[in-house]
């Protein structure tokens, strides 16, 4: 089949409903839960917008905002440059992603069960190899996505800070590790971070940061419908924002799913 026929194709499935596009996309907002570092670190801006114009003498015709949002709220992506690790790599800030990185086969990793009765549940590379007897290797230069159901949480539940810091899951250092011998795009979540709340006790700290960024790879964070994803065979594009020298941008990120 020629590239041009499988393009047809594509679109036709678009067209006839034989695929469904899922947004991965959690709403962005004044409402949009921020990561929170301890004193004295700085912290990121929250999403903020001041009307232009909205059809009246500022702007007769026209309804626009000017906003302010950092590069790490609402669903984003992290840039191997945002990780002390990913500093010095190549092609390491949101610009210089090469644009086919930006779209890549999905596998989802379901541990919701597991995460609803533990806050701090943290994925092990044998969940890893599991899911791969289960459904096949993880190949390489795909997304591997953590369903969670954490989207699904409200408010301070989603973020569940407490004395000792935030307790959400996320991945261990040796399921990190086993993402990166796969040589996988990177990593996508349901929480805040792609590292779990309390991943300065694990060694090293924050796995997910530090050796994913470190191997040049990507995050995605606050992605939502997850549930509606296959657990092989989806295709996802992520695409930040073109920022010079950005390290995360939020996004919009789309999955494809053959009906």
């Amino acid at each position: 089949m020629s590239t041009d026929q499988l393009l047809t194709d594509f679109a036709q499935g678009l067209a006839t409903g034989g695929i469904t596009v899922v947004d991965l996309t959690q709403e962005l907002s004044e409402d949009t839960p921020l990561l929170v570092l301890p004193e004295p670190f700085g912290q990121t801006a929250a999403f903020s917008r001041e009307e232009i114009s909205r059809y009246d003498e500022r702007g007769v015709a026209w309804h626009w905002h000017n906003f302010t949002v950092g590069e790490h709220t609402g669903t984003h992506f992290d840039a191997p440059v945002h990780w002390v690790s990913g500093k010095d790599l190549p092609d390491n800030t949101v610009d210089k992603v090469p644009p086919a990185k930006l779209v890549g086969p999905a596998c989802v990793i379901d541990v919701s069960k597991e995460c609803a009765g533990d806050a701090d549940f943290l994925l092990e590379e044998s969940h890893i190899v599991a899911w791969e007897a289960e459904h096949g290797p993880i190949p390489a230069g795909c997304w591997v996505l953590l369903r969670t159901d954490w989207s699904k949480l409200d408010g301070d539940a989603y973020t569940n800070r407490r004395e000792d810091g935030a307790h959400t899951p996320g991945p261990n250092t040796s399921a990190v590790q086993a993402l990166i011998d796969r040589d996988v795009l990177g990593l996508g979540v349901e929480t805040i971070g792609t590292d779990p709340g309390q991943a300065h006790l694990l060694e090293p700290m924050y796995p997910a940061h530090t050796l994913l960024h470190g191997a040049g790879k990507y995050g995605l964070q606050c992605l939502e419908n997850l549930d509606k994803l296959p657990p092989k065979g989806a295709i996802v594009v992520a695409a930040p924002l073109k920022i010079r020298d950005g390290s995360g941008s939020p996004m919009r990120v789309l999955a494809f799913v053959a009906n």
